[in-house]
């Protein structure tokens, strides 16, 4: 029988505070945006490993906020004191360490920013003393940020993103799949959503339901 074609469509995620799913892995960073207004420094750097809930709480944020969210990376093409008339997100802010016009629009839209008296949410995979930043006045300026950490999930918060990714694909797999997984794929958010797009993609090109042998035989085929 002729496989089914299958397009990689993307997913459509879900950015609302509704949900996003707080457990100890990152109450902290949540009860911080929840309460941005109380910013003794008007500014905030999230940091934790990629799929973390970084851009999902800077999008939080925004709604609440109404701040502008922009990446780190185009800073240096962007109207520095148009955007610090706002309330701004910068997102993967240790990804333009050594670039230098990207680094001098970040410290002038961290200046502007705050001189203005609006409030500055910074993202990251680490914390600013490890981002390697090139200008000085940069460094100290996000060093001496207030910083929390989203950490690796816990068991109920990976079941709560599985569930979420699954729901973004609109997929409903038996009630045993997830425990499944939660057995079997490394603890991490980036290996969570791999596994649900792996899962997505092999059910819709073989017209099957989503369920535990077929999600084994799924990733023993793939090698995880």
């Amino acid at each position: 029988m002729a496989q089914q074609l299958s397009f990689d469509l993307p997913a459509k995620p879900a950015h609302g505070r509704e949900d996003f799913f707080v457990s100890a892995a990152n109450a902290q960073a949540v009860a911080m945006v929840d309460t941005w207004y109380a910013w003794p420094a008007r500014k905030l750097v999230l940091y934790g490993p990629p799929g973390a809930g970084k851009t999902h709480l800077a999008h939080v944020w925004s709604a609440q906020s109404g701040a502008l969210i922009i990446s780190a990376a185009d800073l240096a093409q962007a109207d520095i004191p148009a955007l610090a008339q706002n309330h701004v997100a910068v997102e993967d802010c240790d990804g333009i360490a050594g670039s230098e016009p990207a680094e001098t629009a970040l410290f002038h839209l961290h200046n502007l920013t705050l001189a203005e008296g609006h409030s500055l949410l910074l993202t990251a995979n680490a914390a600013p003393k490890y981002w390697n930043l090139a200008l000085p006045d940069l460094a100290s300026r996000m060093q001496g940020t207030p910083a929390v950490e989203l950490d690796l999930p816990d068991d109920r918060l990976l079941t709560a993103i599985l569930a979420k990714l699954f729901d973004d694909r609109q997929l409903t797999p038996t009630p045993d799949v997830i425990p499944y997984l939660l057995r079997r794929i490394d603890r991490s958010f980036e290996a969570a959503r791999e596994v649900v797009a792996l899962l997505d993609s092999a059910a819709l090109s073989r017209k099957r339901a989503l369920t535990r042998p077929f999600a084994r035989d799924v990733l023993d085929n793939a090698g995880l």
